[in-house]
């Protein structure tokens, strides 16, 4: 028997491919909707609508895809799966509307508004894996334990009002509030959460939709008695890095480095001459056994790719399509995110442009280094003006603040006392007594490098991440080139620092050697997630047993399926 082919609208947004890999895993060919009419003649239709709400329902009106949408939509009867947006979209209208305008309409097929999360109460956007409390008894989550998480990265959210509830498929807890986290009635199927990358639990899902399409009984789901009490929790992540750059032969590796130097030196054997680059085995099978140990996230950093443009880095392009084909976590990419001239055709290539080559190659987030001081240092010095023009800006504003990623990376600077700097953008940092400076230094302000650490700049962590979050970001991965390498945890008081000045995520990063370095970051500061490589690359230690010395000491972790 034929399978049933799945009409896929692809509206031009960020990481589509890794829904197609999704699709495709279940053992589903796909059409993708490029006409109106294609929607009238659609059996079944996937929307994984990522990016911002605003430019999502601008694309749709232009492309004259709305009227076909609703048409589609109108009885239930058709079947529709919406991911993240393409559930948000559903609503009557959202807040995360064009300048000017308190809100924008959206299809009208379910009741209510989607609103924003309060930074003043809670971390936003909400990003990682967190539970559903379930509504109905749906085929959809046939292959699907109530216990496993599913990962979320959003800012707007969908309450559950009375004109909702009987749309409600499961709701979910963060920061106090609870939402809407999936929504069915009928054939119409919606998820605020993103199966694409949820991993095996995420594929699941999937293939219970499409199945239940197949076979008829996705019109099957019955309401359910829901305890008032029961709310889920967001998860700390456990992240994992994998520093890329070319070694001398001009192949792909995976590589550590030891405050920043990624050469081998006289611990390694080295006597004599240049080390080599350290090589820790290739990107995309060392990603895969990331997947398959259970990593939440997976972080591809091109160090070396200040010195080229990512036009011209097929290899780390081909690197992320290859890796999303099989590994369903979240994907970062970093470095070389910027705007830039091609030296020999003279092109301009802007920051957006160079993200959308990421995003469109399988990667779910881009990290933005050496541009966000540069951005930083604008942005302070107009007063605090936004030019619109920033990569930070450019991306944000296009596909959301969640798929920006800063990644901070500073390095100490003593001081004596806590108010030794006259500079404003130097935020001195007392530090414990493991920490103190060659002089027996108890503070500190951490100075922001560019180009690798190779070069300082006048303007402190804090001060940077601030200006960062005000232009648009929507999450920090928190270096300390003091602490790379050394493995003797991360750095406590700049993640302090840090987590308590701004409202978005902040990702650890720095310096963990074993277990007890995750759990004590988790429980000694706000950072929502931390980042290893060394250690992972080295197999001194095994993720899940990080996951599981975070459990016995009370810090929740990823439920997930190993099937």
């Amino acid at each position: 028997m034929t399978k049933l082919k799945v009409s896929l609208l692809d509206y031009g947004a960020g990481n589509v491919r890794s829904v197609r890999n999704a699709i495709m895993a279940n053992g589903y060919e796909i059409e993708d909707i490029t006409e109106p009419s294609q929607i009238d003649e659609a059996k079944v239709i996937i929307f994984p609508g990522v990016g911002s709400y605003r430019s999502a329902m601008t694309v749709l009106e232009e492309k004259g895809y709305v009227e076909p949408l609703r048409r589609y939509l109108a009885d239930g009867t058709r079947p529709y799966l919406g991911i993240c947006l393409g559930m948000q979209t559903l609503f009557q209208s959202s807040e995360e509307a064009p300048d000017g305008q308190e809100t924008m309409e959206g299809l009208g097929v379910i009741p209510g508004h989607v609103i924003k999360f309060d930074e003043k109460e809670m971390t936003v956007p909400h990003i990682g894996w967190n539970g559903r409390v379930h509504h109905q008894d749906s085929p959809v989550f046939k292959y699907v334990n109530e216990k496993e998480d599913v990962y979320f990265v959003h800012s707007y959210y969908a309450p559950i009002v009375e004109e909702n509830k009987d749309w409600t498929l499961t709701s979910t807890n963060y920061g106090g509030k609870k939402f809407i986290s999936s929504v069915q009635k009928g054939a119409i199927v919606a998820c605020q959460f993103h199966p694409e990358k949820s991993g095996k639990t995420g594929l699941n899902f999937v293939k219970g939709f499409l199945e239940a399409v197949e076979n008829g009984s996705i019109n099957s789901s019955k309401p359910l008695n829901v305890d008032p009490e029961k709310e889920t929790q967001l998860v700390k992540r456990v992240v994992v890095a994998l520093d890329v750059r070319q070694n001398d032969h001009g192949d792909l590796v995976v590589t550590k480095g030891d405050q920043y130097d990624v050469r081998e030196n006289e611990k390694e054997g080295v006597t004599t001459g240049r080390g080599g680059v350290r090589n820790l085995g290739k990107p995309v099978s060392l990603a895969a056994r990331y997947y398959n140990e259970g990593a939440d996230e997976i972080a591809f950093l091109n160090i070396t790719s200040f010195r080229h443009g990512v036009v011209e880095d097929m290899p780390m392009l081909q690197v992320l399509e290859e890796a999303s084909r099989s590994i369903f976590v979240p994907l970062t990419v970093g470095g070389g995110i910027r705007s830039y001239t091609d030296p020999d055709s003279g092109k301009t290539w802007d920051a957006l442009e160079v993200a959308s080559r990421y995003f469109r190659a399988g990667a779910d987030k881009v990290s933005i280094g050496s541009d966000t001081v540069t951005a930083a240092e604008a942005y302070i010095a107009s007063g605090g003006k936004k030019t619109g023009q920033t990569s930070i800006e450019t991306i944000s504003h296009h596909y959301g603040a969640q798929a920006v990623v800063i990644s901070v990376d500073p390095k100490r600077v003593y001081v004596e006392s806590k108010d030794a700097c006259a500079n404003k953008n130097h935020v001195v940092v007392e530090l414990d007594d493991s920490q103190l400076g060659p002089n027996g230094e108890k503070f500190c302000w951490y100075q922001c490098t560019v180009m690798g650490g190779r070069e300082a700049r006048d303007i402190c962590a804090v001060t940077v991440s601030k200006a960062a979050e005000a232009l648009g970001a929507g999450e920090i991965m928190l270096n300390c080139i003091d602490m790379d390498g050394q493995c003797n945890g991360f750095d406590h008081a700049l993640m302090k620092a840090v987590s308590e000045a701004v409202t978005i995520p902040v990702i650890a990063s720095s310096g963990a050697g074993n277990e007890q370095h995750f759990t004590d970051v988790f429980t000694q500061t706000q950072v929502q997630a931390a980042l290893a490589a060394g250690m992972f690359h080295r197999k001194e230690v095994e993720i899940e047993a990080v996951k599981q010395h975070m459990r016995k000491n009370g810090i929740p972790s990823r439920t997930w399926s190993h099937m």
